[in-house]
């Protein structure tokens, strides 16, 4: 039973005549058959390319607030610094990328995003050493950000036909897990070669490639249905009003909502890199914590081949929320290091497939005019759950110690999950 409502607009087709059915080994293989499509291809390429550079950002910022003030504290407040307009801007750009041509907001928040990283190379070139122009950098890059990842994502409908919206997504998923192992890795090596100031510079430069991509992608101006439409407070609450009417879409956000808050144990590899798994190596075991997740999804992308073509697509996230919930009880429950990295690997790959087909959903289970709202949602609750979590499992685990906060929270995961979709049929019944 197919609760999505029926849309009208216009898809690039498929290359005549299509390619020979997968077999073999290559069905469970990463599916590519987006990239036969031109326009699809250079977003993706774009993306390709940012994913490692937006990641030399990611590590340069925080290591330069520790550099000028020697606290941890300053560099969780810097973080702190971004989150706000974030969220704020990704609600407000989902709006604006359903009133407007999005490849022409792509460009732009492009351009944002790459004259923000110009001047944070600026500043680190000329030793300002100050900590409030990082942070006022931070905020309005992710504002930019904001901006941008609603548009980016929404246009991905309008690019690929319907049937290939999964795989579409595992490849965009696949690409943006890789960065964040390949980025950090790389940060680590180049800096001591070159210094912190030039990671700033090779984002900017690789940015600049992404604005070129986006600016070869065909128009993608609003359908004649949202013409002239506002982008203000009225058209993001329509956006939340949409999603309480949609009950696949509600329990889609749910989903992950769930997922990140209840079971993403992050905050807490420091502390068991340092007490449980010391015995390890305590530099080791945080590094192989923090990269076991990524990897995973990494793998769980390669092999995307095995579940792109899936139709049940509300079965599929229920299934890998469960499965992710599990994955992370037995790493709270693990002695091993070996063990524990398996588990969250496995964790890793079930995250790939809830990204995968939430994604999916999002994209086919709304119209063309409201799907730049749901992803300014998507955003946030990506955006704003890991770091609801960090407070969650840093106070669980110093009231209970690691091991239980992550297990219990493992566990609540799984019951939360299994009483929403026993509860609500609305997510079980959705198939593409």
């Amino acid at each position: 039973m197919d609760t999505s409502e029926s849309s009208t607009e216009p898809q690039t087709p498929a290359p005549a005549g299509g390619p020979p059915p997968r077999r073999g080994w290559r069905r469970w293989a990463m599916d590519t058959r987006p990239l036969r499509i031109p326009a699809y291809r250079r977003l993706w390429s774009s993306t390709v390319v940012t994913a490692v550079g937006s990641q030399l950002t990611a590590v340069a910022v925080p290591k330069q607030v520790y550099d000028i003030t020697g606290s941890s504290a300053w560099v969780g407040y810097a973080s702190l610094a971004g989150l706000l307009p974030l969220m704020v801007f990704a609600l407000w750009g989902g709006a604006i990328a359903d009133s407007m041509d999005r490849r022409k907001l792509l460009l732009v928040t492009n351009s944002g995003i790459a004259l923000t990283s110009l001047l944070f190379w600026l500043q680190a070139a000329a030793g300002l050493g100050s900590v409030a122009a990082l942070m006022v950098l931070l905020a309005l890059q992710q504002a930019f950000w904001g901006l941008n990842a609603p548009a980016r994502n929404a246009s991905i409908a309008r690019l690929v036909p319907a049937e290939e919206l999964t795989a579409a997504n595992a490849l965009g998923s696949t690409v943006a897990q890789t960065g964040q192992v390949v980025g950090p890795l790389l940060a680590g090596a180049l800096i001591p070669v070159i210094g912190l100031p030039e990671l700033y510079l090779i984002d900017a430069l690789a940015l600049c490639v992404t604005v070129w991509a986006v600016y070869r992608l065909p128009p993608l101006p609003p359908l004649a249905a949202q013409a002239g439409r506002r982008a203000g407070l009225r058209e993001i609450a329509e956006g939340f009003r949409y999603i309480a009417l949609h009950k696949v879409l509600l329990l889609s956000f749910l989903a992950d909502f769930v997922a990140m808050v209840l079971g993403m144990p992050r905050a807490l590899f420091p502390q068991l890199a340092a007490e449980t798994y010391a015995p390890y190596g305590e530099g080791l075991a945080l590094g192989l914590l923090f990269a076991a997740i990524p990897i995973g999804a990494v793998l769980g992308g390669l092999f995307s081949g095995t579940f792109s073509r899936a139709r049940r697509h509300g079965w599929m996230v229920i299934g890998a929320v469960v499965a992710w919930g599990v994955a992370v009880t037995g790493f709270g429950l693990s002695d091993s290091l070996w063990l524990a990295v398996a588990f969250l690997a496995l964790a890793g790959v079930a995250d790939m497939v809830s990204m995968v087909f939430r994604g999916a959903i999002l994209l086919s289970a709304a119209t063309d005019e409201m799907r730049g709202r749901m992803q300014g949602v998507f955003t946030v609750v990506v955006a704003g759950g890991p770091r609801l979590a960090d407070v969650l499992h840093g106070t669980a685990g110093s009231a209970f110690g690691p091991r239980a906060a992550v297990a219990g929270g493992g566990l609540l995961v799984v019951a939360v999950m299994l009483v929403l979709a026993a509860t609500v049929p609305a997510l079980r019944r959705y198939r593409v």
